[in-house]
């Protein structure tokens, strides 16, 4: 009788420690004929007017994947979740993904906030993320992959054209975020350097919808002289500003210029934004074959009348998702966090921006920057552009 309870015992030490070994090790969520991917957006809260031209083009690029053979022959299946713009529902999220969707990567997220949240949860259990937002740099995690500009491709061309072409009085204005606040700061620096002006500084909450006390005070300090009122304020409190600022009837002297300023916005505020200025590296009235392509390719799934809203984040979200296949790709079946992160080293793709190509020191990518007015009818027009590509300095 002992040894058959000896034996039962050992049969079932032998079926537990097995039952280990097949939960050990990183999930990757792989099948025989599928990569699982998960999408991270806002579809509600304060940034989704900005994050459904994200999530729109995430979709196209994995479709027109797939559609051409997908993967080595597998097919992308993606997860979708919504962080509702809020760091601790990210956090959330992305450990379902991790957990319980077991994918192999994860694109998306918009703020900084959110990005600086899941790090932990990244590291943790060592999944990718290909992060498509323009950001401040200054803290790049090994675990992200960047396909937006950072600021020596923006803010570093952004303020000398200002203080060139508008004014050398500046008031800057944000929203209290990790994003805008290092943005204030770093053009701060570049203003002094210039020897211009910074004649205010704040930051409010991100729920702020009501802006008539600061139109004023950037009346009363910015005078007849006038300014550039750098502005990069999120979601709908951006929309109250300029609407409200429009209605002042202040635009004659005072010029709002902001990173945030897209085509989402453009559109949505028609004349309120109308002769403000926009510094990001891509335009959809760039005039290149490959945004041609997408952009007919976006309003064909999407409807034509969302083509005018097409952002900078949203085309990035699109180069993300291609230099991601183009990363597992050569990972053939060695898929394994390792190897799809230096797998994107010097990857380059030819975007509807032009031909970008990632760092293999920083993981951001190359790209150009660019300059733009705002026109009557919500249409941003390049005023400047690099004559090359830039080097991203995310530290710098």
């Amino acid at each position: 009788m002992k040894k058959v309870t000896r034996m039962i015992t050992l049969l079932l030490v032998a079926v537990m420690v097995m039952a280990g070994f097949a939960g050990c090790g990183k999930k990757g969520g792989k099948s025989s004929d599928t990569i699982k991917i998960g999408l991270v957006f806002s579809l509600t809260g304060g940034t989704a007017i900005t994050e459904e031209c994200m999530y729109n083009s995430a979709v196209l690029a994995i479709e027109q994947i797939n559609e051409n053979g997908g993967i080595n022959g597998k097919k992308i299946e993606y997860v979708v979740k919504d962080y509702a713009t809020d760091a601790d529902t990210a956090v959330k999220v992305v450990k379902e993904l991790v957990l319980q969707d077991e994918v192999t990567a994860i694109v998306g997220l918009y703020t900084s906030s959110s990005r600086v949240a899941v790090e932990p949860i990244i590291e943790e259990y060592e999944v990718p993320l290909v992060y498509p937002t323009f950001y401040e740099g200054e803290t790049p995690n090994d675990y992200v992959i960047y396909t937006g500009s950072v600021p020596n491709q923006q803010g570093d061309y952004f303020v000398p054209y200002l203080y060139e072409n508008v004014s050398k009085n500046f008031y800057l204005i944000g929203t209290d975020t990790t994003y805008a606040a290092s943005i204030n700061e770093q053009a701060n620096a570049s203003i002094s350097a210039l020897g211009g002006t910074v004649v205010g500084n704040e930051l409010v909450s991100s729920d702020t919808t009501e802006f008539s006390d600061i139109i004023a005070k950037i009346k009363s300090t910015c005078g007849d002289e006038g300014c550039v009122i750098y502005a990069n304020l999120n979601g709908d409190s951006g929309t109250a500003f300029y609407t409200q600022f429009a209605a002042a009837g202040l635009s004659d002297k005072y010029t709002i210029a902001s990173f945030i300023m897209d085509e989402s916005f453009s559109t949505a505020l028609g004349g309120a934004a109308a002769g403000t200025y926009a510094s990001v590296n891509y335009f959809n009235s760039i005039d290149t074959e490959e945004n041609k392509k997408f952009l007919e390719a976006y309003g064909k799934k999407f409807g034509e009348d969302k083509v005018a809203a097409v952002t900078a984040v949203g085309e990035a979200t699109y180069d993300a998702v291609y230099l991601l296949s183009k990363s597992l790709e050569k990972c053939g079946d060695d898929i394994s966090t390792e190897t799809i992160l230096s797998n994107f080293d010097d990857l380059t793709f030819d975007a509807p921006q032009g031909t970008i190509k990632v760092d293999p020191e920083t993981h951001h990518i190359y790209c150009k920057a660019r300059v733009g007015l705002v026109q009557e009818d919500g249409t941003i027009k390049t005023v400047y552009e690099s004559d090359d590509v830039i080097k991203p300095e995310p530290t710098k």
